[in-house]
């Protein structure tokens, strides 16, 4: 096979099995001349079993207008706001605490994250984490 190249790589967030060819997804494609309702029966299908999710998703547009796309890992804070049960982090940080977050479920949220955290082990991985709890206005204890 030939190679193939690249000429567009379009990340955008998604929220998993509702996606649409509305904007964001038609705007971030329409100009590459990617077919969009390809992409979100495809996008659709691959998330269906997560509903209720934001997903990210990393598109790879190549010259012949075809694509393929990555799937990531939910972003922390979504997961963040889902453990400690809140609909947004704190309005001033650092003044404000909004939730608190156990060690357990900390660890829980770095598991999933490891494959897209640059991080080399698990406890690098909570002490991001944890960092971004802190900046949401999260108590980790």
């Amino acid at each position: 096979m030939a190679k193939r190249r690249v000429v567009a790589i379009v990340k955008i967030q998604l929220p998993a099995g509702k996606a649409t060819p509305a904007p964001p997804v038609g705007t971030a494609l329409g100009p590459h001349g990617v077919q969009t309702m390809d992409f979100v029966k495809q996008y659709n299908a691959q998330t269906e079993d997560r509903v209720g999710q934001v997903i990210p998703v990393e598109i790879t547009i190549f010259e012949d207008r075809t694509f393929s796309f990555v799937l990531k890992t939910p972003p922390t804070p979504v997961l963040l706001r889902q453990a400690a049960g809140i609909d947004k982090g704190a309005a001033t940080t650092g003044r404000e605490t909004v939730a608190t977050v156990t060690d357990e479920q900390i660890a829980e949220i770095a598991q999933i994250k490891m494959p897209d955290l640059n991080a080399n082990d698990l406890e690098a991985a909570k002490a991001q984490v944890a960092g971004t709890a802190r900046s949401m206005g999260i108590k980790v204890g």
